[in-house]
């Protein structure tokens, strides 16, 4: 065993000293007691079986789930005791134990690890990412989950290349989020507001929250194995990353790049403050629909179209036009219609009158205008319509904001005035009826802009925030990707790239909160009456500084008075939290002071993300690193998917179906997910349609699954632009980990204590044809695995790292040890012993960067020689397997191989088609029809035995009565020996039962499958599953055919 080996191996890192007299002889009273066990039980196992009491039976079982769990106490860095055996089964809570603090401790993470400075030099260069930071606010979720898993591996991946490594990790204050989580707070246990308590003590209520919960998210990242330099962490709010922030707008107001505006924006009114455009969701509605919206007792209308008329003046006549929003009508200012649409020609020039206030409303002529939508004549409202903000700046129209910030009707509107906007939405529909001017009202599929973080309907309004010009930049972000010098991956977001960039529209930046980084900008009042008053909309009368003393220095030589006639006021608004990430990338090593880590580590190597803020953040750090810097932040962008349930639905509270990375790693029970939804902001109408989704996907909880086996199905589904997680599937990995457990127990049995690993990567002589396949597998998987992570396809190199450990390994190899094993030849033991350390060691080095805890702790009991414990104490930083070290590919072996492997199936199938045990041993018989195959056969005639459980094979003898034909291809056909050990009638009796079921099976298949309307109205994904149902029970029955026509014939000959 690995912890059982000589004096030129390290035990747990250290040099196993010489056993005590006293040592020796306890362990001999201990394996003394062990044997009398084993003989005791043994006879217990050969007794007549009695009739066990149920609840001892109970008990037993019970004691069978018992998983094992690290218990030896060992301080927080220190290094994780291995000495003892390992467990017998595979339990994430003992494996995952204890590493993760001494790597951190080791400094195995950190770039200067193996080296004196970030700035020496590295001739396998280096490799730099920073965590796409997640929100401060609470808990990680898959999305993170799936960024860490491939960010990891990547690092994992370059760090055992050798390559200078840094993954900076981070967080964001997140300015909306974080603000309305303590506001919650403040408001469940004191009932204020944060009005109540004043911006300064608001703010430090903030940072207490963020100082007691912030490290959460930080936490859950270690638990995920993420391989971050933690003395880098950078919080967006931290005083390095504020400066940068400052100096940013500074540079960019002085440079023109932002300035100041009278804009709409989405407003939310429940936040009293604009958001990005991410914040949005935006919900499709079919028709009618009543939606729950915040501060209102009653479900508020959506998705109509109401249509209306106004008088048009000094005339008889009328105008209808049409809206989905009526309340909006008190903000109308005109009514456009085409200039070519012959019913309205007349009325050009002409006015109409509003019937609730007292105004004019020109009738404007735009070439935009849809003729056959509708009436053909459109309300026109600048100051909350997007589209209608454009006629109003191109025809000089009023632009009358009827909302004030809590979404309440201001102005001159008589009853309508204070009203909420849709308690004003039913009011103005029955002033309409009223008056008459009331047409009709029809159902409009529609989408509603709702708000992510209050579930507010968003309005367009009219405020006057800071905007960044983006057009120059987005030139320069577009050119990037189209000459190559920034690759985004898959190639397939270039598109998306291009039209975002190509019709960007400038980007607002003012938020209207108290936590975040409040803009350094300041409005100039001068006390001269030479100098007129500004408006705080005109960007003339504001200035910028990286201090107050510095804006006001600007104020005295723009206005050119003396300081004591100025007077300044800084913007009580914040910056969009989007503007402090796309500093992220350099802000985090110092920048605007020049510090190594900015000149080791600017600009980066990769940046990864999800696809769905590629505008949002990836592109806002292009246009800031050229702009600020001169250089691109990153040379390459992957996008991987994005993670949806099971269905392909988006993750959502309210469906249920938002899953806590740590439920999935410890499992946990549907009892316990219900309560998390309890203990959640979820809204309470919300809860019970989360819990049937619950209960839906998680009838019986989610099984724990560990760490390892979470990161591995995430990377191995990672394709395309949508991954649907279905929870077994992870649970599939985690029986690949207990596989991968087992093997290595089991393999670490051949390494005795004379065994030493290679030196070297050359034959050792003495291998066999096995041992030969088995290195060329490992070679091929090599390949496969650096070819994978070069070209970011995760399936790829998953596919290959499984495929080596799971089929050519546990399957073929180890079974075929068992023989080599039994023959006591010195020779190929020596052979075999190599290249089993070899498959070990190189397969837990291949697998390491996706399963960093089963892999240490499994390298960790390898027989490694002393020498390189001392040079290489951990798996994190030993190298990655090379395809220039291991010249081991063999196609003409891995062929042959594969053939052989074919023959096996085809009797291990036969074998299962007539119900025999593996310990029930066959005859097979051979017949090659050409030379070249016979020789190939003869030649793994030792390995066919072992893999097909026989226990003679002969090629091209004559075969014996009683045997079944199986062919394997047109020139190899095997005779499988039956006589003697079947009985033909009894196994026709079970077979025509199978042949029944199957056929019955199928008959209900094709039935549902012929059904009228099958195709477009069950599920794809159900027809998937019946198609391949079909198929294998038809390529069953056609096989149970072939075997009861053989027992037939044999049943004839007895």
């Amino acid at each position: 065993m690995a912890d059982e080996i000589s004096n030129t191996v390290k035990v747990n890192g250290e040099i196993a000293p010489p056993k005590t007299a006293k040592q020796l002889e306890k362990e001999a009273k201990k394996q003394a007691k062990l044997d009398k066990l084993k003989q005791k039980l043994e006879k217990q196992s050969n007794a007549a079986p009695t009739k066990k009491d149920p609840a001892e039976k109970k008990e037993k079982k019970k004691e069978a789930k018992e998983v094992a769990a690290y218990d030896i106490v060992t301080p927080a860095g220190d290094k994780k005791d291995v000495s003892n055996p390992l467990p017998d089964a595979y339990s994430p809570k003992y494996v995952e134990a204890a590493w993760y603090s001494w790597w951190e401790k080791r400094g195995f993470f950190k770039p200067e690890y193996g080296r004196n400075s970030v700035l020496e030099p590295n001739s396998k260069g280096k490799f730099v990412i920073i965590i796409p930071p997640p929100n401060v606010t609470g808990s990680l979720h898959l999305g993170h989950a799936l960024t860490n898993s491939i960010q990891d591996s990547l690092i994992r991946w370059n760090r055992m290349k050798g390559r200078t490594t840094l993954w900076n990790p981070g967080c964001d204050h997140a300015g909306i989020a974080t603000q309305v989580v303590v506001e919650k707070k403040l408001w469940r246990e004191e009932q204020k507001t944060r009005h109540d308590l004043g911006r300064e003590v608001f703010v430090k209520k903030v940072w207490d929250w963020k100082d007691e919960k912030g490290d959460r998210i930080y936490h859950q990242l270690r638990k995920l194995g993420s391989s971050f330099d933690w003395d880098r962490a950078a919080f967006t709010m931290d005083p390095k990353l504020c400066k940068a922030v400052t100096e940013a707008f500074v540079r960019l107001h002085e440079d023109g790049v932002i300035y100041r505006s009278n804009r709409l924006v989405n407003w939310s009114s429940t936040l009293k403050s604009a958001i990005s455009d991410i914040e949005v969701d935006k919900v499709e509605l079919p028709g009618r629909s009543l939606l729950a919206i915040p501060g209102y007792n009653e479900k508020v209308e959506f998705g109509v179209l109401v249509s209306f008329a106004y008088q048009v003046a000094d005339s008889d006549e009328r105008i209808v036009v049409a809206t989905t929003r009526v309340e909006t009508m008190l903000g109308d200012t005109a009514v456009a219609v085409h200039p070519e649409d012959e019913r309205y020609k007349h009325l050009h020039g002409k006015y109409v009158i509003h019937p609730f206030c007292d105004r004019k409303l020109p009738i404007v002529i735009n070439e935009l205008v849809d003729r056959e939508f509708g009436t053909g004549a459109v309300k026109i409202t600048p100051a909350h319509d997007p589209n209608d903000y454009e006629v109003g700046i191109r025809y000089n129209l009023p632009f009358i904001t009827i909302l004030d910030d809590s979404g309440n009707i201001q102005g001159d509107y008589g009853q309508f005035t204070g009203m909420k906007r849709f308690e004003a939405r039913k009011a103005v529909l029955a002033a309409l009826k009223e008056k008459g001017l009331y047409v009709e009202t029809k159902n409009n599929p529609m989408v509603v802009p709702i708000c992510s973080r209050s579930k507010d309907v968003v309005e367009p309004m009219l405020k006057p925030q800071w905007y960044v010009n983006c057009n120059d930049m987005a030139l320069k972000a577009a050119e990037a990707v189209r000459s190559g010098e920034l690759k985004l991956i898959p190639e397939m977001h270039n598109k998306t790239w291009y039209h975002w960039l190509e019709g960007i529209k400038d980007w607002c930046i003012s938020r209207q909160l108290w936590w975040g980084h409040r803009i350094p900008a300041y409005f100039v009042t001068v006390d001269d009456p030479n100098i007129p008053v500004g408006q705080e909309s005109d960007n003339e009368y504001w200035v910028s500084g990286r201090t107050e003393q510095e804006a006001l220095e600007k104020a005295v030589a723009k206005f050119k008075v003396p300081a004591s006639k100025i007077t300044l006021k800084q913007d009580d608004d914040v910056l969009d939290t989007w503007f402090s990430s796309g500093l992220f990338p350099f802000s985090i090593f110092g920048w605007p002071d020049d510090t190594d880590d900015l000149k080791a580590f600017y600009p980066g190597s990769l940046l990864e993300t999800g696809h769905d803020i590629l505008f949002f953040w990836v592109a806002r750090m292009v246009f800031f690193g050229q702009k600020l810097l001169g250089k691109l932040p990153f040379k390459k962008v992957y996008l991987h998917p994005i993670v949806r349930d099971a269905h392909g639905r988006k993750m959502s509270k309210s469906l249920g179906n938002v899953i806590d990375p740590m439920d999935v790693i410890h499992g946990i029970t549907l009892e316990e997910l219900h309560k998390q939804l309890l203990d959640s902001n979820i809204d309470q109408k919300e809860i019970e349609k989360a819990k049937a989704g619950q209960k839906q996907d998680y009838p019986d909880g989610i099984p724990e699954c560990g760490t390892d086996a979470l990161r591995f199905a995430l990377c191995a589904m990672c394709q395309g632009r949508d991954i649907n997680l279905d929870i077994l599937r992870v649970q599939g990995y985690r029986f690949f980990c207990n596989k991968i457990w087992n093997a290595t127990k089991f393999a670490l049995n051949y390494l005795d204590d004379n065994f030493q690993p290679p030196t070297h990567n050359d034959y050792v002589s003495g291998e066999s044809l096995m041992d030969k396949w088995m290195l060329s597998r490992l070679a091929s998987a090599i390949i496969d695995a650096n070819r994978g992570f070069e070209g970011f396809e995760f399936t790829l190199i998953t596919t290959a790292i499984y495929n080596v450990w799971l089929y050519d390994l546990c399957d073929v190899y180890l079974e075929h040890l068992k023989s080599v094993f039994a023959t006591g030849d010195a020779v190929a033991i020596k052979a075999a012993q190599a290249t089993l350390y070899r498959a070990l060691e190189i397969n837990l080095r291949l697998l390491s960067p996706f399963m960093p805890f089963i892999t240490e702790e499994l390298y960790q009991r390898l027989p490694r020689l002393a020498a390189d414990i001392k040079a290489i104490p951990s798996i994190c930083v030993t190298s990655y397997p090379e395809p220039e070290e291991y010249k081991w590919k063999d196609e003409t072996i891995e062929q042959e191989v594969e053939f052989v492997q074919k023959i096996a199936k085809a009797i291990r199938s036969a074998r299962s088609d007539y119900n025999l045990p593996n310990k029930t041993k066959t005859e097979a018989y051979l017949k090659c029809s050409d030379e070249s195959t016979k020789d190939l056969v003869k030649r793994y005639i030792p390995a066919l035995q072992t893999l097909s459980y026989c226990s003679k094979i002969e090629v091209n003898t004559e075969a014996p009565s009683g045997c079944t034909i199986i062919t394997v291809s047109d020139k190899c056909v095997v005779n499988l020996l039956l006589k003697g050990l079947i009985d033909p009638s009894k196994e026709l009796t079970k077979l025509q039962k199978k042949v029944d079921f199957l056929e019955n099976t199928k008959n209900k298949l094709n039935q549902v499958m012929a059904s009228a309307d099958y195709s477009t109205k069950v599920p794809i994904e159900v027809q998937q599953a019946n198609d391949e149902k079909l198929s294998q029970s038809t390529a069953e029955l056609e096989r149970l055919q072939i075997a009861i026509k053989a027992l037939k014939l044999m049943e004839q000959q007895e």
